[in-house]
């Protein structure tokens, strides 16, 4: 699906993007059931039901946080890193595109000034849910895809 990205390096995922053109009907899931966060698009027509349901309460283990960001307006530059802290490449994101930034390390540059929402697992842990480290110099960034 050219509206969709499994932005891999090696054999790991770092990290699923879904561009905002991405229309399909029914249900798509684009994770694994091995993430702990599910990221799913879905278009019905008018008149669709979807059952009454809850959710039952279901013990997860969850090792590792993982964040889906939704770009409302402007762009954001993604920049993947090793959990070694090894620069890797960038990808652009625009308003309607979600990313779920699965595993590796990652910093953000605002290319035009930015609204999204940023879902993940919580409460949040402040300064203990995180490991900062020096960003690569701009002279090494290297964006591969759309929304250059």
């Amino acid at each position: 699906m050219e509206h969709v990205e499994h932005v891999r390096f090696g054999d790991q995922l770092y990290a699923i993007i879904v561009r905002a053109s991405f229309r399909e009907p029914g249900i798509h899931f684009f994770s694994s059931p091995e993430l702990s966060q599910q990221l799913a698009y879905m278009s019905h027509p008018k008149g669709k039901s979807i059952e009454p349901h809850r959710h039952n309460k279901v013990t997860r283990e969850v090792h590792y946080t993982q964040e889906a960001l939704l770009i409302q307006k402007g762009k954001l530059q993604v920049d993947f890193y090793t959990v070694e802290e090894n620069y890797l490449e960038s990808r652009v994101l625009g308003a309607g595109d979600i990313i779920l930034l699965c595993s590796g390390a990652h910093g953000f540059h605002v290319l035009e000034p930015l609204e999204m929402f940023e879902i993940k697992q919580g409460p949040y842990s402040g300064e203990d849910d995180k490991t900062r480290f020096a960003e690569v110099s701009r002279s090494e960034i290297r964006i591969k895809g759309p929304g250059q």
